[in-house]
């Protein structure tokens, strides 16, 4: 609610960028605080709330486990480190009003976006949040109008629609089939579905988050859209929204689909992903497309560990997409400091930027060096779980995954050679612009990359509580139990202020109603006249599910 309200704030105070820019930084700078709040909280297990007083699954709920308070936690920092560059580049380009009015607004309403995302409890409120981040996205692609970026914001929204029907299409045959999209009500019947149609369900949801999270054949469209952006716009895409699609992924894998049926399936996209990212990256010759292509072959090592199906593996994918947001954020960021500097991206423009800029130099390597996975850094420890997994597992298809994740790593290493080589080494085909990079610009991104390398300092206790992650993701029980509390009131949906959903309130001396005569966890059909939307009568509640009342939701209480 945070950035949403602040959003309409910004928007009201568009006269006035100072107050803009105020309201923008103490927000994120509040959301962070929160995030951090929440981390300490959800390691003693899952926190709910249930929106507007009523229990799921009538209600809409927001669970933070262990995995949504960590991505929280990362890309909050990610945002505030993001909105300070801007703004830094702004009062350095001279204009205090800069960014246009319209992107303080639009950045909050992302921001709500990627928080919704996070701690949406069922699938249609993840649609929202998906549908939030692709609005505020789009305007946020297109700034400055231009034809490229009108064209890459084209395809962006395309692509990015395309993925939303196919998202919709899947909650709508959810809920015909399984007559609810609380994820966990789905989490308990989605073992009595039958399993082609349980199949159907799962690939149909793969689908929208793999072209989400960029997952070849389904990434074509990032390394055309991406690079078009401003800086800080590219940074935050690159580092926060294909993590979002991979964040979906790991939930609905473990909570809904945990019988790993299509395991293969993702072991061969991660292989393909790593591999033909890479092999982009490497064909590259503009810094901001070959990190764009390194973002697409990453992708691959966090799908290997879902894959993997087990909770070492999983730990390491969380670690890895932890990793992943940070160092990939800051190579953005400084790649625009090298284009304020160099006055270009193109490799074959740039050149002794080590000499006139040693300090950008620095900011560069040690970020590059980390996302191709030089050890000890954070990179390689990520790397190094993954791999162990797979040699623990040891099956033909994963020892595959396991050379691949090697070459990948290499090649990943040969690509940010080059780029070093010849954008800091090489002599300049033409003199350097004296451009000196402002502090404004240069403090945010200097802090990321001790953020980075702070992770690999504190890896230790950050890849516990991975692992705790996994652990809780790998059990389910947790959160359904936390949604569900002592498996009471699972169907009938409850407010938190005593309202029962067939309109009664405690205490009252009301006639009791006939006790039904249908069978426990059935569906109970409506009386005639009744509002109530009715479940499909093919949906089956689990063991442990309540007996079957007549229920209604808020709208038809009395």
């Amino acid at each position: 609610m945070l950035p949403l309200f602040a959003a309409g704030l910004t928007l009201a105070l568009w006269r006035f960028p100072r107050a803009q820019r105020i309201i923008s930084v103490t927000t994120l700078v509040l959301m962070v605080l929160a995030a951090v709040g929440l981390l300490v909280a959800a390691d003693d297990g899952p926190l709910v709330v249930n929106v507007g007083g009523w229990s799921a699954p009538v209600g809409i709920n927001l669970v933070a486990d262990r995995l949504s308070a960590l991505m929280l936690v990362v890309s909050s920092v990610m945002l505030l480190a993001v909105l300070l560059y801007s703004l830094g580049q702004g009062i350095a380009d001279g204009d205090e009003a800069a960014p246009v009015a319209i992107y303080h607004p639009t950045y909050l309403v992302l921001a709500a976006g990627v928080s919704n995302a996070f701690l949406s409890g069922d699938l249609f409120n993840l649609y929202v949040g998906f549908e939030v981040l692709l609005a505020a996205s789009y305007v946020l692609l297109t700034l400055g109008g231009t034809g490229e970026r009108i064209r890459a914001g084209a395809i962006y929204v395309v692509v990015g629609l395309v993925s939303s029907v196919v998202f919709l299409v899947a909650i709508a045959l959810t809920y015909a089939a399984a007559g609810t999209v609380n994820l966990a009500q789905l989490a308990e019947r989605m073992p009595d579905i039958e399993p082609s149609t349980r199949l159907i369900l799962e690939l149909l949801l793969l689908l929208a988050f793999g072209i989400k999270a960029a997952i070849f054949p389904l990434s074509a469209w990032l390394p055309d859209s991406y690079p078009t952006a401003p800086a800080p716009v590219t940074a935050v895409f690159a580092g926060l929204l294909t993590k979002v699609g991979v964040y979906a992924i790991i939930r609905t894998q473990t909570l809904l689909f945990p019988d790993g049926r299509v395991d293969t399936v993702l072991l061969v996209l991660a292989l393909l992903t790593m591999i033909v990212g890479i092999l982009g990256a490497v064909a590259q010759n503009d810094i901001k497309r070959l990190l764009s292509f390194t973002l697409v072959s990453h992708i691959g090592y966090m799908v290997f560990g879902i894959a993997l199906a087990t909770e070492a593996g999983m730990s390491a994918a969380i670690f890895y997409v932890v990793h992943h947001i940070t160092v990939q954020t800051t190579l953005f960021l400084v790649v625009g400091l090298v284009e304020r500097r160099g006055g270009s991206t193109s490799l074959d423009r740039l050149g002794g930027l080590a000499r006139a800029a040693p300090g950008l130099a620095i900011l560069f390597f040690v970020p590059a060096m980390n996302l191709a996975g030089i050890p000890p850094l954070s990179g390689f420890l990520g790397k190094v779980g993954l791999l162990e997994e797979g040699a623990r597992q040891g099956t033909p298809l994963v020892w595959v995954l396991v050379v691949g994740s090697v070459v990948t790593s290499l090649l990943t290493l040969y690509a940010i050679v080059k780029a070093w080589n010849k954008a800091f080494w090489q002599t300049p085909p033409a003199d350097l612009p004296p451009v000196r990079l402002p502090r404004a610009m240069v403090g945010p991104t200097t802090a990321l990359v001790v953020l980075g390398v702070g992770i690999t300092v504190v890896a230790g206790p950050l890849y516990s509580y991975s692992e705790r992650a996994a652990a809780t993701l790998m059990d389910g029980t947790s959160y359904v139990d936390a949604v569900f509390p002592g498996g009471a009131l699972r169907g009938e949906g409850e407010s938190d202020e005593g309202k029962k959903v067939d309109g009664s309130i405690d205490g009252d001396d009301a006639e009791p109603e006939e006790e039904p005569t249908t069978a426990p966890g059935s569906i109970v059909s409506p009386e005639p006249g009744d509002p109530r939307t009715p479940e499909p009568t093919s949906a089956r509640t689990s063991v442990g599910s309540s007996t079957g009342t007549d229920d209604t939701g808020p709208g038809g209480a009395e």
